[in-house]
């Protein structure tokens, strides 16, 4: 994927459920300026005013170091959200509550003195694809996939020749859905139902000294995300597979289970090499396709 990039000043906006981060791009190589980038703490369960406080403030820098008048933000969001009207519609998910049917794109616009125009919402997991397809490790790929492993599950395809969210979260799985087996809360879970022990996240499960229960749930983990991997696979034909998200930062303790239950051989499985840069370039990569 190429394109001729215009000289206009681009900041590409990555919304976690308790983090704002925030880049200017550098539209040469889609890479984002080091330099320039941002990251604060969202109460994400606070008032609204609270939260666009702290977006506000994030991106108002950016905005003024630009020199330039024409600022293009790209924004990845999670869902759900109408993304192309900006308005949010995210309830009962533990984060952004209070944005429920609020319009952001206008209240973003207004209170950052920028057109509407020139801000666009894109989802995240999309985003996440976008920017690898963009300068990452799917670079040049015409048939893609991509997934995120971490708090959720994030599913995004090219294969049909765009980038859009495939929203696999919430598919059937076994004998519940998807994401309560491909994700932090599915490892976490685990571990207490072996040991009756509470852990964090995958990194604590590192940090324990039980290696056999550590081996059982990587197997298992392995085991699972090749059975949702090969459906995916199916549906979309793929040519690669690039998987990011921090779950994806353990990769060497559960790739060889995935590869060795993956139907599609031919299939090449990639880790991310952008990881948080990847929504943030992809969410702003959309400017310089319209």
């Amino acid at each position: 994927m190429s394109f001729k990039s215009p000289r206009l000043p681009y900041i590409g906006v990555d919304i976690g459920g308790s983090h704002i981060t925030a880049a200017h791009i550098d539209a040469d190589d889609f890479k984002i300026v080091k330099s320039s980038l941002i990251r604060e703490r969202v109460a994400s369960m606070e008032g609204a005013d609270v939260i666009i406080k702290a977006w506000v403030d994030a991106l108002t820098p950016l905005i003024v170091t630009s020199g330039e008048e024409q600022i293009h933000i790209g924004i990845a969001m999670p869902g759900p959200f109408n993304y192309e009207k900006g308005i949010s519609l995210m309830k009962g998910t533990k984060k952004y509550d209070s944005l429920y049917e609020m319009n952001v794109l206008e209240i973003l616009a207004q209170k950052l003195g920028i057109p509407e125009s020139h801000i666009l919402f894109r989802n995240d997991a999309e985003s996440f694809l976008h920017g690898e397809l963009a300068s990452g490790a799917v670079a040049g790929e015409k048939r893609a996939v991509g997934i995120t492993l971490g708090t959720g599950l994030g599913s995004a395809s090219n294969c049909q020749g765009s980038t859009v969210d495939s929203d696999r979260a919430f598919i059937p799985f076994k004998d519940s859905i998807a994401e309560e087996y491909i994700s932090t809360r599915w490892f976490a879970n685990r571990y207490k139902e072996l040991t009756g022990k509470e852990i964090k996240d995958v990194m604590a499960l590192l940090a324990t000294e039980d290696q056999a229960i550590k081996d059982q749930i990587f197997e298992e983990f392995g085991e699972n995300l090749a059975l949702f991997l090969n459906d995916f696979i199916e549906q979309e034909q793929p040519t690669v597979v690039v998987i990011g998200g921090n779950i994806a930062k353990t990769w060497d303790y559960f790739i060889p289970i995935v590869l060795k239950h993956l139907k599609n051989k031919e299939v090449v499985l990639k880790q991310s090499t952008m990881w948080e840069d990847a929504a943030l370039v992809g969410a702003a990569y959309s400017w310089f396709q319209s």
